[in-house]
């Protein structure tokens, strides 16, 4: 145990204490580091720019001995421990962490200790969008096949509490950009990058300097499975190493779609594997989710017949291009976690019939977001764009066609004015492209607010 005996909360300037280890942020993340050290003999503190975080009270009757130091970050706090690790929230570029990391303070993160401690095959997976479907669906096809996984990282369990579970025989792992900012020592025998568009430029300098964080998953020396129809993607290719590939447009790829009789059929190579339309998937950006699993799947030579099993049962999960209704000949898909450009336009590629059908409901916070990517997608495929939210005014700036634009000031009435719009065959899509946090808890809170008005509309057009 340490040697601090107050639990209240302690000032970074004027204590001269020396840490082991300092936890910068008390998230969900910085709570299950403390958890994972607390029995390890460290000298442990933390640190969280917010006077009162998340896990303030947990830590503090956990672990009444661990100081807490609240406020902006300080170097001379940071400089006096022998290692920061830094949750995913906290950029590495804050000036006390490279004051820190210039005096020769180890930088790390949560996932890097976890992948220096484990002793299971590891699987990791990133991508701006779609990764929580393909880790969700992946672990479905793993415990068809009767292995047990051990699920988390950004999705679910943080990644160090999975070691305190029995060890499976694999380790699945969602990460985000942030996570694999400071990641070194991950050796996963199968990894993926989805694909790459423009998010979270608030906290890099271009795309470029995005991308370069999501390839750090394709360290080591596993089977590297490659998104073909990204260009982004494919340029991390590594001619050394071993790839197993997908596309939707190109039939040399290992996974791959086909047309037969009328029917999109899923490939593997030459043989055809299921129709599209037994998977309770929409979307043709789904199309690709389920193709990313199928290679995944092959790299760790699970057998078909439990792969597919686990497609054709899988049905998604909530604020991805979930449909929430049908009436009145309407069709209404939540996809609130779409918080970025590159997920919008896969929305409204994946959902459309080639024709001008949706009634998008956007906006929100864009956090310094591009637009523009959105505007070919805007005038093939909606017909009206009903926006929300702080950045409504920056959408409304590219939608080709201003007059079908519609201002709401809430989620009530949006799909008010969705509803009044629609006509039988159309669509109305919740997809953001935007952050959620101007008007609601978090994107789970705004799909949620979504299905409720939904819901409500339904009642009384019946």
């Amino acid at each position: 145990m340490q040697a601090v005996a107050e639990p209240d909360n302690h000032d970074m300037a004027d204590t001269a204490e020396r840490f082991d280890t300092l936890v910068l942020g008390l998230g969900k993340t910085g709570l299950s580091c403390v958890s994972y050290l607390a029995g390890s003999g460290e000298t442990l503190g933390v640190a969280d720019s917010s006077q009162a975080p998340p896990g303030l009270e947990k830590l503090k009757e956990r672990y009444p001995l661990v100081p807490f130091f609240p406020g902006e970050f300080q170097s001379g706090l940071l400089c006096r421990a022998r290692r920061l690790i830094i949750s995913p929230g906290i950029a590495p570029s804050h000036p006390a962490i490279r004051a820190a990391r210039r005096a020769g303070v180890e930088i790390t993160g949560d996932v890097e200790i976890f992948c220096r401690d484990i002793n299971a095959p590891l699987i990791a997976v990133t991508g701006s969008n779609g990764k929580s479907t393909v880790v969700s669906l992946l672990a479905m096809m793993l415990e068809r096949a009767g292995l047990r996984v051990g699920l988390g990282g950004n999705i679910g369990t943080p990644a160090l509490d999975l070691l305190s579970l029995p060890v499976p025989d694999y380790y699945l792992v969602e990460l985000s950009s942030f996570q694999l900012e400071t990641l070194r020592s991950h050796r996963p025998v199968a990894a993926a990058v989805l694909n790459v568009s423009a998010d979270h430029l608030d906290r890099y300098e271009n795309i470029r300097d995005y991308a370069r964080a999501k390839e750090n998953i394709y360290g080591g020396g596993g089977i590297m499975v490659i998104n073909r129809d990204d260009e982004v993607v494919l340029g991390m290719l590594r001619p050394e190493r071993s790839v197993i590939s997908y596309s939707l447009t190109q039939a040399d790829a290992d996974f791959s779609v086909s047309q037969h009789n009328g029917e999109t059929w899923l490939m593997h190579k030459d043989s055809a594997l299921m129709r599209q339309s037994e998977l309770n998937l929409h979307g043709r950006h789904n199309l690709a989710n389920v193709l990313a699993c199928l290679a995944l799947g092959r790299a760790l030579n699970l057998p078909m017949p439990a792969m597919l099993e686990a497609l054709r049962d899988f049905t998604g999960l909530p604020h991805r291009c979930e449909w929430v209704a049908e009436f009145n000949g309407i069709n209404w898909f939540n996809d609130s976690k779409g918080t970025n450009v590159g997920a919008t336009l896969a929305a409204l590629y994946g959902l459309s019939n080639n024709s001008k059908n949706i009634l998008l409901i956007a906006g929100g916070d864009g956090k310094g977001a591009n637009f523009s990517p959105l505007k070919g997608a805007l005038e093939k495929h909606v017909k009206s764009t009903i926006l929300i939210g702080k950045s409504a005014k920056e959408i409304a700036a590219i939608v080709p066609d201003r007059e079908s634009v519609f201002y709401a000031t809430s989620m009530a009435a949006a799909v008010s004015t969705a509803f009044r719009l629609a006509l039988p065959g159309d669509t109305v899509l919740l997809s953001p492209a935007c952050a959620s946090l101007d008007m609601f808890r978090n994107f789970a809170d705004r799909g949620d607010a979504f299905k409720r008005c939904v819901a409500e509309v339904a009642a009384g057009a019946g």
